[in-house]
């Protein structure tokens, strides 16, 4: 598997430079601006980001198709800085905590020009066995040259997703059964209403896959608003 530019329109333009989108694998993706490498989630083995060189790192939760810690062992993070929450923060060597700013919920932070924001990421209902608690992991919403990226962490349909304005580009998790289905994240996105959104983290229990052109054709039902945009996230 290697990591491409799968379409000429992952590359946005800001009102600083282009953003630059790659699809990697699973949940994972790589934003590259103003020559910066920003990777989310970094799993899958440090061959897969070959090509880039780390300057962002961003971690929204413990499991370890999020934070991976054989996958970031294995890059080049001399110079990289780490976002992450606390609980992602707990599990991490010294020396990669050195590194590590830790960021909660509705917590705010910049870094190089870019403004990152944490976005809680929970199951519902919301029950002491849950998957992913409320106020364990982050989403993110990044606002960089005037636009604002928003990556969902492993979600449900939940209401602060439903209330991000103002959304260019987002990445929407929609597996079960530990995120939404088809139905639940297409009607999410419906509201919420970014101009283009990005289904990842696709691949459910037992290796099986959500329909992603289900979600397309029922986006594109509910509003004429948001531009699906379907990648393969996972080679094959």
């Amino acid at each position: 598997m290697s990591v491409q530019i799968l379409c000429a329109q992952d590359q946005m333009q800001t009102a600083d430079g282009n953003l630059t989108i790659y699809p990697v694998l699973h949940g994972s993706l790589v934003l590259q601006w103003k020559g910066m490498d920003i990777l989310v989630d970094p799993y899958g083995g440090g061959k897969l980001y070959e090509k880039f060189e780390p300057a962002l790192v961003l971690i929204t939760d413990i499991h370890g198709d999020h934070f991976n810690a054989n996958t970031l062992q294995e890059l080049n993070l001399k110079d990289a800085s780490l976002i992450a929450p606390a609980a992602v923060a707990e599990l991490m060597s010294d020396e990669l905590k050195q590194k590590t700013q830790v960021l909660a919920n509705g917590e705010t932070t910049s870094w190089n020009a870019i403004e990152i924001k944490g976005i809680p990421m929970y199951n519902l209902p919301e029950t002491a066995d849950s998957r992913h608690p409320k106020g364990r992991g982050n989403g993110y919403v990044l606002t960089l040259g005037g636009k604002k990226v928003y990556i969902s962490g492993d979600t449900e349909d939940i209401p602060e997703m439903r209330a991000l304005t103002g959304i260019d580009v987002a990445f929407i998790c929609m597996n079960l059964p530990y995120t939404m289905d088809v139905d639940q994240a297409a009607d999410a996105v419906s509201e919420f209403k970014p101009k283009i959104v990005y289904p990842f983290h696709y691949r459910g229990g037992g290796g099986k896959f959500s329909n992603t052109e289900n979600f397309k054709d029922l986006v594109e039902s509910k509003t004429s608003q948001v531009e699906v945009r379907l990648r393969n996230w996972y080679g094959n």
